[in-house]
């Protein structure tokens, strides 16, 4: 059985190892080789890396799920991003928290329970790549690894407890117009495709506060991507937002297509409605499971997107060491006793739940 420390120097060694998304190669043949020195059953696949434990007798599978890639490094950091410096009991890095720290503690968990043998089901270790992107790996790996029960997304929670999550639908307002010198605009009939798409805007405004969620609340559509004009004096034909939009699970998607296209004046063109919201059953057993480890735990609403769009008909929940603030930041860092103290509840819940 991996001893106490081996999770944050296996941490340390994931952190040093650059893997952008794209380039997990290196990374994963590192956390292959750990596992395998653990004892623990493991694969490396073309969508990831794959450890199974399998128990004594026919049960439920239990998946820890969680991503081996980063975001680039970008700018502003005091550190080399790459070092995996320990300071403080802080390991700093790119992806030292989002999420090489919930990789590092999964493994060692299944590694632990893989050690004191299990006496049903099944425990699977996925580990994908590409989750910073739109090429995620996630969904490969969960349509390659059968009936999947339950399962822990990991990704920076503080250990505390997402019990739904906000789904992501991008969509472009666009806004037709008259293309005239700006000298010779107005009179009757004539648009102006930039007011018109501003007067969209505003109505986005309490558009979908008819339906609040007890734990995300209210979906929200969010612009952040403007576009329009030809020239200093010319007035646009077209003019273009994107819309940002933050589900809940109170709403579908083509429910909040359709509420756009009866309020907007703006054609409403789906861009990505891939991400649908999640929201973990009523009456987990896996919930109980945690809490049972972990009691103290709060248990909250999320507001990013993870690889539990693949896991929605399981039940799941998103927990995992590190603050989900500093993700994608510079001088990013995690508690290495946070990690530890992740292996253990990723033991404890899976043990519980499969017994």
């Amino acid at each position: 059985m991996p001893n106490p420390h081996d999770e944050a120097r296996l941490l340390e060694e994931l952190v040093s190892i650059p893997s952008v998304s794209g380039d997990e190669l290196a990374v994963a043949r590192r956390a292959e080789s750990a596992s395998r020195e653990w004892g623990l059953p493991v694969a490396l696949e073309p969508f990831g890396l794959v450890a199974e434990v399998r128990g004594g007798a026919p049960g439920p599978t239990v998946a820890l799920v969680s991503h081996l890639d980063t975001v680039p490094a970008g700018e502003g950091w005091t550190r080399d991003p790459f070092s995996a410096e320990v300071r403080d009991g802080r390991l700093y890095g790119r992806g030292a928290g989002d999420a090489k720290a919930s990789a590092a503690a999964m493994l060692a968990a299944a590694a632990d329970v893989a050690a004191a043998g299990l006496p049903r089901g099944r425990l699977l270790v996925l580990l994908g790549f590409g989750e910073e992107t739109r090429a995620t790996t996630m969904g490969a790996a969960v349509a390659a690894s059968g009936r999947v029960d339950a399962a822990i997304v990991g990704e920076p929670t503080g250990l505390d407890v997402a019990v739904a999550q906000r789904g992501l639908l991008m969509i472009d307002l666009v806004a037709r117009g008259d293309q005239r010198h700006a000298g010779h605009a107005g009179g009757p009939g004539f648009k102006n495709a930039a007011v018109e798409l501003a007067r969209d805007l505003v109505r986005l405004e309490g558009l979908f506060d008819d339906r609040e969620h007890p734990v995300l609340g209210r979906a929200t559509a969010t612009p952040t991507w403007l576009t329009a004009g030809l020239g200093r004096n010319v007035t646009p034909p077209t003019a273009r937002a994107l819309l940002d939009v933050r589900s809940t699970p109170d709403w579908t998607h083509e429910e909040i297509a359709r509420r756009l296209r009866e309020s907007l004046e703006s054609e409403v063109e789906i861009v990505s409605d891939r991400l649908a919201p999640c929201e973990t059953p009523g009456g987990s057993r896996l919930l109980e499971s945690i809490l049972r480890s972990h009691p103290s735990a709060r248990r909250f609403g999320s507001p990013t997107c993870s690889d539990w769009v693949f896991l929605r008909g399981a039940d799941t929940v998103k927990c995992g060491p590190g603050d989900t603030r500093l993700s994608h930041a510079p001088d990013e860092w995690v508690a290495i006793a946070e990690v530890r103290a992740a292996r253990a509840l990723y033991r404890s819940a899976v043990t519980d739940y499969l017994s």
